[in-house]
C-alpha cells in the first residue's frame, strides 16, 4: 500500500496499520532504522499521565439533546 507525502512532509497512516498498532488520534509514534536499513514505525511508549491529564476530556455523562433544548427554551 502506498500513500502520498504532503508538502509539510505528512502522510496518512492506513487504517489497518493504525488499528494493528493501536494508534489513535493524539498517539505518538517512533520511527527507527533496523540493522538492515529498513524503517519501522511503532507506538511510542506511553508516559505516565499526571492526575490532571487523566481527567482531560472526561466531564461525566452529559445531558441529552432534548434536555439541552428544553433548557435553552426555558422549559421546565
Amino acid at each position: 500500500m502506498s500513500t502520498t507525502v504532503t508538502i509539510k512532509g505528512q502522510v496518512t497512516i492506513p487504517k489497518f496499520v493504525r488499528d494493528h498498532l493501536g494508534i489513535v488520534p493524539g498517539s505518538q509514534v517512533n520511527f527507527r532504522r533496523t540493522a538492515d536499513g529498513q524503517i519501522v514505525i511503532e507506538p511510542a511508549e506511553a508516559k505516565p499521565n499526571s492526575r490532571f491529564a487523566q481527567l482531560r476530556g472526561h466531564a461525566g455523562e452529559g445531558m441529552a439533546t432534548e434536555d439541552i433544548m428544553a433548557l435553552t427554551r426555558g422549559e421546565p
